[in-house]
């Protein structure tokens, strides 16, 4: 029987497998997280999802899922066959077929999504929208964060819930590592991941949910604390 994928600051994760899947890790790496199935495949071969590609060993397996995600994000058919904007994959994986890959698969079913501009933002502003991450980020539904230099965004890391202390965790593809992050390194501009320091933007739940009610789906406000 399969069992539960979890990532927390101080574990090892994978790799990403190419210089330009930094995103398409992350969204696998997310997929891992939520369906304990495909993340026993990645990591062992068994069992074989229908239609799963062909990879000896798990980083081949790795390699080969970033391959399909990146289709998918930055193809004209996006995940969950809906009509997705085409990107070219040697400028990364766009954020909004990223956000397709997280609500079509990559996140708890039904989760949604939305795109966050940080990079214009004042710090009294970061300051906010890092606590609006803390809020809304969970187990099985995760955040991106696009990160770079103060003229680009240039690498992609995954958001994950902390341990209840108000501190998110972070997974890094390009290491593998997962490092907690801070907000103050955050609203500072001091991030610190592969070399990169400054938040771009993210795509990060909503907090609504989407729920199927036969032929009609409606969003649903999340459940009382």
């Amino acid at each position: 029987m399969a069992t539960a994928f979890r990532l927390r600051s101080g574990d090892q994760g994978p790799v990403q497998q190419s210089s330009r899947t930094c995103g398409s890790a992350c969204l696998t790496v997310a997929r891992m997280l939520v369906d304990p199935v495909f993340a026993s495949w990645v990591r062992t071969g068994r069992p074989s999802p229908p239609g799963a590609p062909v990879g000896a060993t798990q980083a081949e397996r790795f390699a080969a899922y970033e391959a399909i995600v990146q289709r998918r994000t930055n193809g004209l058919w996006g995940a969950g066959q809906r009509l997705n904007l085409p990107w070219p994959r040697g400028l990364g994986t766009p954020p909004w077929g990223a956000r397709r890959e997280l609500e079509y698969g990559a996140a708890r079913q039904g989760t949604r999504y939305a795109l966050e501009l940080l990079r214009p933002d004042s710090r009294e502003d970061l300051v906010a929208s890092y606590e609006a991450l803390v809020d809304v980020v969970a187990d099985g539904e995760p955040g991106l964060l696009y990160v770079g230099n103060e003229i680009l965004p240039r690498h992609v890391v995954l958001v994950l819930p902390g341990d209840g202390d108000r501190t998110l965790d972070v997974y890094d593809p390009f290491s593998g590592r997962v490092t907690h992050l801070r907000r103050d390194d955050f609203v500072d501009h001091r991030l610190g991941l592969s070399g990169w320091d400054v938040p771009w933007l993210t795509v990060q739940p909503t907090g609504l949910r989407r729920a199927r009610v036969g032929r009609y789906a409606v969003d649903l406000d999340p459940a009382p604390a």
